[in-house]
């Protein structure tokens, strides 16, 4: 591939190894904001066991101690949609979240099943597959019930229905990528540091990360009816290993986004000079959402960025910014994009109408 490429030394700024831009204000780097949800609470104890251990308060134990791990870092600012034993419904959940403007939203629960059955899942927001994903959805979801005008809130959900569960998928497609990476990060931290079971990342209709507009997991810790499991779950030690686990998946996916390394896309700027790459025959556009609603491409709709355009992949809609051979250029873009807010955005590179991986291109440059 014929490639051109300029060099123009810059001299009123410094890139260190973790790119910081000089051309944005300091208002531009706001703290990373982590939602954590300790599922149930109050009247709704979750699962319970014969011998009184709780869902609630293993739940709420774990998510107290992660945000008193991420709230060690000044970049990170932690917010809980409870701090004590009361009841939330889940719509108000994902709406704290969503007031807040999270970047990130971790529901911590513990399962239960009638045998021994061990080891930790986490689930995304997505098409489930099979019917154990269906069942364990259906029984998180029956919260609903005890909500006060719970027939009006949750009219569109049929909780005995895949069906309608699977319509819950659709405002959430936007982050699937990123939430899929979180949730694997869990599970690698679960199996390779803490030696746990690992039942993988999932995909179920859960009504709370239904609610959300951002990166959103849910987590079961693991079994609280099995004899072994249910003793480290409700143990100090126990629940301080398993919040250590979570809150370094999060650091580290906070920090692969804020770094330009999502999904493998990566590029070392060298200290005090640009490599203004210009590659014939190759497209770069900033990747900032997708969705499966078709939505006008007009300024508005995308805090003020111009030059969105948008294409039909299956049956999602994918939304870009930008459209140069100027791999400079698209990263310049691709900062301005995440200044406004679409934090998870990435370059993607186009050759014939064809989407190809950026790093392809430049790496032969």
């Amino acid at each position: 591939m014929r490639t051109t490429a300029t060099y123009i030394l810059v001299f009123f700024f410094i890139i260190p190894s973790k790119k910081v831009f000089a051309n944005l204000k300091p208002d531009d780097f706001k703290k990373f904001i982590v939602v954590i949800d300790a599922g149930h609470g109050g009247h709704d104890p979750g699962k319970n066991t014969r011998n009184g251990i709780k869902e609630k308060d293993i739940a709420l134990k774990i998510a107290l101690l992660i945000g008193d791990e991420l709230q060690k870092r000044k970049d990170i600012e932690v917010i809980y949609t409870r701090k004590t034993d009361v009841f939330i419904g889940l719509e108000e959940r994902g709406h704290i979240a969503n007031r807040a403007g999270a970047d990130l939203f971790i529901s911590v629960h513990c399962n239960a099943h009638n045998s021994q059955a061990s080891g930790a899942e986490s689930y995304v927001l997505g098409l489930h597959r099979n019917k154990t994903n269906f069942e364990v959805a259906k029984a998180e979801n029956e919260v609903i019930y005890l909500e006060d005008n719970y027939e009006e809130k949750y009219a569109q959900y049929n909780l005995n229905s895949p069906e309608s569960v699977i319509g819950l998928t659709l405002m959430q497609e936007e982050f699937l990528d990123q939430s899929i990476q979180l949730a694997s990060y869990v599970q690698d931290n679960f199996r390779q540091k803490l030696k746990r079971k690992d039942r993988s990342v999932k995909q179920a209709g859960f009504v709370v990360l239904h609610q959300t507009v951002m990166p959103s997991i849910l987590i079961e810790t693991g079994f609280i009816t099995n004899n072994d499991e249910g003793r480290y779950l409700n143990s100090s030690s126990g629940q301080r290993e398993i919040a250590h686990a979570i809150s370094q998946a999060v650091e580290k996916y906070k920090d692969n986004v804020t770094t330009n390394d999502f999904l493998g896309i990566k590029k070392e700027v060298p200290v005090a000079e640009v490599k203004d790459v210009v590659v014939d025959g190759a497209i770069f556009k900033v990747q900032i959402a997708a969705s499966s609603r078709s939505i006008d491409t007009k300024p508005y709709n995308f805090k003020g960025l111009r030059e969105i355009s948008k294409t039909k992949e299956g049956k999602l809609y994918k939304y870009y910014y930008g459209d140069t051979s100027n791999y400079t250029e698209i990263e310049r873009m691709l900062r301005e994009a995440q200044a406004k807010g679409y934090k998870t955005a990435y370059i993607v590179a186009f050759k014939n109408g064809i989407k190809q991986n950026a790093n392809d291109f430049i790496n032969k440059s």
